[in-house]
């Protein structure tokens, strides 16, 4: 599992060293930094998957595309230079520098730090690197578990697909994930149909096979939901039929509400992740009934505490809650979970404020703080309804 991660003159960060959990929420005001502790770690995805053997940081790539240089590295204290650092169940920590000028759209590796082994090497190493690090090096021996959680990373933007009258078939071993917009859930979830899911997230009384566990899984969101998928002839795709009622036919999704487009593909991700595997969501709660939005947040908790460690960011207090009520029935520890809160670098330095602040949670749910901005906009429009401000 990762329990932390650093960032120093990434984007909006200075200096960031932020604990993980197995389950982690991301909130706060828009432009404050939430993606950009999850770009950061698809950055390190999208190059080791698309190219282990390089050199660079790719910035641009199937994943996530953040332009150039000058846009990643802070542009008052990086000139040009940032770093990412990672670390791994306490234990093995690893970080890289890199470099590049403003237009560069990849940045050098220019150096790494093994913290385990005390060992750290430049650039100019004639080694060759694999996965960001020399090939050969005692930090790539010790670092192959974190390697492996970073290559099968699973990661979905807040722009995921819509509704499509047929999806793209993909061969099986090229793309094991649902893809950034969830492009290839329908894919994954036809090809993966009888493979079997882990078992704490297995619905009693339903087979315990993907396809039937996907399904079972969205009846929590839209009740009586069925699927089926079905092979085009003579062309590498499929259709999706979808239901909410057993009196009808199936329809295509073009014909069914938007919110089931953009739920399948999260639990298809959940669903078909593994253990101490990673999984990025931005805004889950998109297209979803506040009823739904906390359905997910309940959801998110089974997966983490099923071992699939989950980093979401939201601006839903639905979310959240469904987070603390799964908590308060026992179904995650309250200190697997970490809450995290943003605010833009500019209004956190004018106020002397941190940029990030973290409440905790109690057994029962209760939140120990409520940071202004917090989720509390509810509160405030019902005191100045009031007239008590």
């Amino acid at each position: 599992m990762l329990t932390r991660i650093d960032l120093k003159n990434f984007k909006c960060f200075t200096v960031l060293k932020l604990p993980l959990k197995p389950l982690t929420l991301l909130a706060g005001t828009n432009a404050s930094g939430k993606s950009t502790v999850l770009q950061a770690l698809v950055l390190l995805h999208q190059t080791m998957r698309e190219h282990e053997w390089s050199s660079r940081l790719l910035l641009n790539g199937a994943s996530v595309q953040l332009g150039t240089a000058g846009d990643v590295i802070d542009q008052l204290h990086g000139h040009r230079a940032c770093e990412i650092g990672l670390m791994e169940s306490d234990t093995t920590w690893c970080s890289w520098e890199f470099q590049g000028d403003r237009d560069d759209m990849a940045l050098i590796v220019h150096r790494g730090w093994g913290e385990s082994s005390d060992y750290a090497w430049e650039f100019e190493d004639p080694d060759p690197l694999r996965f960001l690090f020399p090939q050969e090096s005692e930090p790539h021996r010790q670092i192959e578990s974190l390697i492996e959680r970073l290559s099968t990373l699973g990661y979905l933007t807040a722009e995921r697909l819509g509704p499509r009258g047929t999806y793209s078939l993909q061969d099986v071993g090229q793309i094991p994930v649902v893809g950034s917009k969830g492009e290839y859930a329908a894919s994954l979830l036809y090809n993966g149909r009888d493979s079997n899911i882990l078992q704490q997230l297995a619905i009693e009384d339903v087979p315990p096979t993907l396809l039937r566990q996907v399904e079972a899984h969205m009846e929590r969101f839209f009740p009586a939901c069925e699927l089926t998928l079905e092979k085009i002839p003579r062309f590498n795709g499929v259709t999706l039929g979808v239901r909410t009622s057993r009196s009808t036919d199936f329809h295509r999704p073009t014909h069914t509400g938007f919110g089931l487009t953009q739920v399948l593909p999260i639990i298809v991700a959940a669903l078909s992740a593994r253990k101490n595997e990673l999984l990025l969501i931005e805004n889950p709660e998109v297209h979803l009934h506040p009823a739904g939005q906390a359905t997910m947040g309940e959801f998110l908790t089974e997966v983490a505490a099923a071992g699939v460690q989950v980093l979401l960011e939201t601006h839903s207090d639905h979310v959240l809650n469904g987070i603390r009520r799964a908590v308060k029935n026992n179904v995650l520890s309250p200190g697997n979970a970490a809450l995290h809160f943003f605010r833009p670098r500019l209004e956190a330095d004018a106020q002397g404020m941190p940029q990030v602040e973290s409440p905790m949670l109690d057994a029962n749910g209760n939140v120990d703080s409520w940071p202004d901005g917090f989720f509390d906009q509810f509160d405030k429009d019902m005191n100045h309804f009031a007239g008590w401000s």
